[in-house]
């Protein structure tokens, strides 16, 4: 992403070229390409996370079953909302840059990063909830008594009577479980304090004239970071929430 330089006036509307490419266009796609590098890496990063948590639920069905219903998936379901209402206005974002007008790029930018905002401080909620619950991973995790009644039912129906050792495999899938939960929105929490520090930044920058050309490369490439983190939200709510 580059950030030309403000010693000639950013605030004429027109972008400014830097020297070391032949137009405009060239300059814009070489923006555009890099986002889209460090988006592949991320999507090969989720990936991965994303494979390790389908291949324990397939191991541990009945103990990730069970756990997911522990997840509120209204909260999900509203924070799934929230973030798609931040990409329209992220979208309006980037179409204002486009059409020149300030105010609305500062106004749509300034939204995202409320609505960001508000999908963190559920996020928050529900964390506190779970944690509340002792279903936060480490020495204090408990299985509740009534998904241990559950797991000793499933086991008792596979083979007739209860193996203690596989009660506690199951038992250590059910924290599996809230591991790979924890760990897969909290780093998606971290991904969305990016955004939205980088979205309060862009909207003062574009407020005080420090781009040219109303910052309509640098606010696409930060766009389409923005879309990511939307979209990887779109398959861990299924994920995590929903699918028995």
């Amino acid at each position: 992403m580059h950030t030309p330089s403000t010693s000639t006036a950013p605030d004429s509307g027109r972008q400014i070229l830097l020297s070391h490419f032949d137009d405009l266009e060239q300059q814009n796609l070489s923006s555009t390409l890099g986002m889209w590098f460090f988006l592949v890496s991320e999507v090969m990063f989720f990936s991965g996370l994303i494979a390790a948590y389908a291949v324990y639920r397939g191991l541990s069905p009945e103990a990730f079953h069970l756990a997911s219903r522990h997840m509120d998936k209204w909260w999900g379901f509203a924070n799934t909302l929230v973030l798609l209402t931040s990409s329209l206005t992220m979208a309006l974002a980037v179409r204002a840059t486009q059409t020149g007008d300030r105010r609305a790029i500062v106004r749509n930018l300034l939204w995202t990063a409320v609505l960001g905002s508000a999908f963190l401080g559920v996020k928050v909620f529900e964390w506190k909830a779970e944690i509340d619950h002792h279903l936060f991973p480490g020495k204090h995790f408990v299985v509740p008594d009534h998904d241990e009644e559950h797991l000793k039912e499933y086991l008792e129906k596979t083979d007739g009577h209860v193996d203690p050792v596989k009660l506690e495999r199951e038992k250590g899938r059910f924290q599996l479980m809230f591991v790979l939960y924890f760990f897969m929105t909290g780093v998606h929490a971290f991904h969305m304090i990016v955004g939205i520090a980088a979205v309060v930044l862009f909207a003062l920058l574009t407020h005080f004239k420090w781009f040219s050309g109303y910052g309509q490369t640098q606010t696409e490439s930060l766009g389409l970071y923005w879309h990511f983190v939307d979209v990887v939200w779109v398959f861990l709510y299924p994920l995590l929430y929903l699918i028995e």
